[in-house]
């Protein structure tokens, strides 16, 4: 298990090195973006989304097809258009109508549009992972083909599918950098991105899911599933030891999704789409699932929560229909299985909120001992959203024979100070941090190797009376004790004595100038 540890380590240090190059931004993404939102011109954001991003895939797959290609000419064994040799490269076969050379070479063609729908026909055609996933629709009259061809001469700039791209995720970086951008012109900030990988990766190494059912039930475009794989891989386990489940309620995201695992061989028949989404029309109505990983939408008021007022997940109380996020926690509970366990992303509002019934179900949590660890996390972690964050920790049973009996126990962890800023808007936390937080809640919980200890402003593992004792607020400052929150309680209650007394100071002063006011009109009026 040590040495499985210490790949892990080692596969995380390089992907943060290569990191460590581009940023949190690439580089060239406000760039990329501000040229093809210009040619955009009049067209709904909404649609374009679905011509730009269609593209992008496109010329991924494309260069990925090309780098071999390349390589197997050179060998005097091999026969550069033996489908095989692609299959068992992982790697999608592109018939020649559909490479991007051939099609950036008629990019200026007035038939542009005719000839990618015809190429992501024959995509489809010859890669059953991808049959239904493509958009083919670029014909159509509404689309302005000068355009289309210019967007094509600015895709067709930047590297996505060869080797160094691939490792770079430079397709998921321009996506994510773009879905916000398309979300904001759309005026649906807030919510609607992808996970931060460092985030994912966080709740990945603190969950270890080696073997059993992944579900992920707003899966966005797979990035759960994504880093579950390479923890697998990098732990020495095989992927076929897992199953993965998931459901996405924006078909544009769940294409991705789709090519996202397609890409790295990861069978995907049980991930799902309808427009309804998890609430209205659950795909996986019976499935109880070992481990759940999810990011859902920040406070969503937009659930459809009135139609669902009596549903069986509701066991704990009957969550807001102006935000859904406890119906997300229920929901997840509800799909674990006998000793299964849940993180996942939630903003920090859901640790202390009474509105509407928040707080009740909260209590109910705690009490009923689902909530296993509450990590809060630092800010400026998310690319489109300023929502400061936090992990949730839920187990269904807390004497699982893999760990230590956890009855009656929750394990606090203030992350809020680690991470670096990579730029002035952007934090990411680094290796050592993603290695502190995950060893100790695996310490607590009782992994071999590993010993515990409450660290003063970090970590503090609470009994189910301390937090009665705070009315069942789960923000973990008021548990680790940091001097932030100390502080800011002490400043609170003093500031408060300071207003009071200068508010009282200032109503006496106003009831003595109205006084004087009245006495001044009346003398004003004798005189008159």
């Amino acid at each position: 298990m040590a040495e499985a540890h210490r790949r892990g380590e080692d596969l995380m240090q390089k992907t943060l090195n290569e990191q460590k190059s581009t940023g949190a931004n690439l580089g060239f993404e406000d760039k990329l973006w501000k040229a093809a939102d210009k040619l955009r011109s009049n067209m709904d954001a909404a649609e374009y989304k679905h011509v730009v991003l269609g593209l992008l895939f496109l010329k991924y797959i494309s260069d990925a097809f090309s780098e071999v290609h390349d390589q197997l000419k050179k060998d005097p064994t091999s026969d550069p258009e033996d489908v095989d040799e692609y299959v068992s490269r992982r790697v999608f076969w592109v018939p020649k109508e559909a490479r991007w050379d051939y099609l950036e070479s008629n990019a200026k063609k007035p038939e542009i549009g005719k000839l990618i729908d015809d190429a992501m026909d024959a995509i489809e055609r010859d890669n059953r992972s991808l049959r239904g996933v493509l958009v083919k629709n670029y014909a159509r009259p509404g689309l302005d083909k000068q355009r289309l061809g210019e967007l094509i001469d600015l895709v067709g700039t930047i590297g996505l599918g060869d080797k160094e791209s691939r490792s770079k995720d430079i397709l998921g970086r321009v996506y994510e950098y773009f879905l916000g951008q398309f979300a904001s012109a759309e005026g649906k900030k807030g919510g609607q991105f992808y996970t931060p990988r460092i985030i994912v990766r966080l709740l990945v190494e603190m969950l270890e899911p080696y073997k059993g059912r992944i579900f992920d039930p707003c899966c966005g475009s797979g990035g759960m599933f994504v880093q579950s794989e390479k923890f697998i891989e990098a732990h020495g386990g095989k992927m076929g030891d897992v199953s993965i489940y998931g459901q996405e309620s924006n078909q544009t995201t769940w294409r991705l999704c789709k090519m996202n695992l397609a890409i790295r061989g990861i069978e995907s028949d049980f991930v799902k789409w309808n427009s309804q989404g998890s609430f209205l029309n659950d795909e996986h109505k019976d499935l109880k699932a070992d481990f759940i990983l999810a990011n859902p939408p920040f406070n969503d008021s937009d659930w459809n929560g009135e139609l669902l007022r009596e549903d069986v997940r509701w066991k704990l109380g009957v969550p807001p229909v102006s935000n859904a996020n406890f119906a997300w926690v229920q929901h997840f509970i509800h799909h674990l299985s006998p000793n299964g366990i849940s993180g996942f992303v939630l903003s920090n509002g859901s640790l202390s909120s009474n509105t509407s019934n928040e707080g009740e179900i909260r209590r109910k949590m705690v009490e009923a001992d689902l909530v296993d660890c509450i990590v809060a996390l630092p800010s400026q972690l998310f690319y489109n959203t300023p929502i400061s964050a936090c992990l949730w920790f839920v187990a269904r049973n807390k004497k699982n024979h893999k760990f230590r009996d956890r009855s009656g126990e929750v394990l606090f962890i203030d992350a809020r100070k680690l991470g670096i800023m990579i730029d002035r808007r952007h934090r990411e936390l680094t290796h050592k941090d993603i290695r502190r937080i995950s060893s100790t809640y695996h310490a607590w919980r009782g992994e071999p190797g590993e010993k515990y200890k409450n660290v003063q402003g970090f970590c503090q593992s609470a009994t189910l009376q301390e937090i009665a004792t705070h009315r069942y607020v789960l923000v973990p400052g008021r548990y680790s004790g940091t001097e932030e929150i100390a502080e800011d309680e002490g400043q609170f209650s003093e500031k408060l004595s300071s207003l009071i007394l200068e508010l009282e100071e200032n109503f006496r002063k106003s009831a003595g100038l109205e006084t004087e006011i009245v006495r001044s009109v009346k003398e004003l009026s004798k005189t008159d």
